[in-house]
């Protein structure tokens, strides 16, 4: 970065962002594709949601920690839309500096919401395999429902400070992104002042949730597979093995992306601008387009509220 004095820098009235490097002249048939990703998104997570809401059967902690899940994809895709659909459907490429700053927020916060549900759901299943008994005794409602106000507080605290601190640098005339939305990665490197406290702020926030999300989710999945593996019979491990085989399906589809993204971060000056704007794409969308499709296949009580709310919607002969 250029170590220009920060007195000689500002804040830029508005940023600019990229769609997709070398497609610029295809932009609208690019729309499609996206179009179609956004109307999976808010179906599938919709019909999701509203199985869980109506259908009783379904209030259970594994049921409800999935309707936090498919709530924060769907805000992380909300979030993106305005721009991505802006740039691809309209050619508008211009956004304030400040609805980039709440944009970065908002997608943030929500993917650190997300990290934190699936860390939830995946020591849910670990206390429904070890200890069955007890299930409902220890992951009663207000429990489950207060860890879903942690989760939301805690990602709101972490994120807060990032925004205060971006507007503390200096941007002396690059204000060119590097995707369709607003990322902090991005955000840094425009700055020609010192980003060294947004630096370590960032692998902070990275390593405190996505990081130790994903150690304690190993860690909870090696304990799930100990106790299956003591489990006599057959047929009762493939039962146990089932229970987690959506929660598995989800956290790939999170974290493969996630980490893959990450590489391509560091190695930026070595990738191609196209790959790196398609993991970006990958890691924000897969995941909200995937998991209601694996839950919906995978999950046999989510299969059949799925079944039953269709055959009450078909009109009777």
């Amino acid at each position: 970065m250029k170590n220009s004095n920060n007195s000689s820098g500002f804040l830029p009235t508005t940023l600019i962002l990229v769609g997709i490097p070398g497609l610029e002249a295809e932009h609208l048939w690019v729309s499609i594709p996206f179009c179609l990703i956004y109307i999976i998104i808010f179906l599938g997570n919709g019909i999701i949601l509203h199985v869980i809401r109506t259908d009783v059967a379904l209030h259970q902690p594994m049921y409800l920690f999935l309707a936090m899940l498919a709530l924060a994809e769907v805000g992380v895709s909300a979030s993106t839309l305005p721009t991505v659909l802006g740039i691809f459907l309209f050619g508008n490429t211009e956004i304030s500096f400040e609805a980039c700053l709440l944009q970065m927020f908002s997608i943030h916060s929500l993917s650190i919401m997300e990290s934190a549900v699936l860390l939830a759901m995946s020591l849910d299943r670990f206390v429904a395999i070890y200890s069955p008994l007890h299930y409902t005794a220890i992951l009663t409602l207000p429990r489950v429902f207060g860890t879903g106000a942690i989760i939301v507080l805690k990602s709101i605290m972490l994120m807060t400070p990032l925004p205060i601190l971006l507007q503390r640098l200096s941007f002396c005339g690059h204000n060119a992104l590097s995707h369709s939305y607003c990322l902090h990665p991005n955000l840094i490197y425009l700055s020609c002042g010192n980003i060294s406290v947004n630096n370590i702020y960032g692998i902070f926030i990275v390593t405190s949730t996505f990081g130790l999300d994903l150690l304690l989710i190993v860690i909870s999945y090696g304990l799930i597979l100990h106790t299956v593996l003591g489990i006599a019979t057959g047929e009762g491990r493939k039962k146990a093995f089932n229970t987690c085989g959506s929660h598995i399906c989800a956290v790939l589809a999170y974290y493969v992306p996630m980490i893959s993204l990450s590489i391509l971060h560091r190695l930026r000056h070595r990738v191609s601008p196209l790959l790196q704007a398609m993991m970006a794409s990958a890691y924000l969308f897969f995941p909200p387009v995937i998991n209601p499709i694996v839950y919906s296949i995978k999950t046999k009580e989510i299969r059949g509220a799925i079944f039953r709310m269709l055959s009450e919607k078909r009109p009777r002969v």
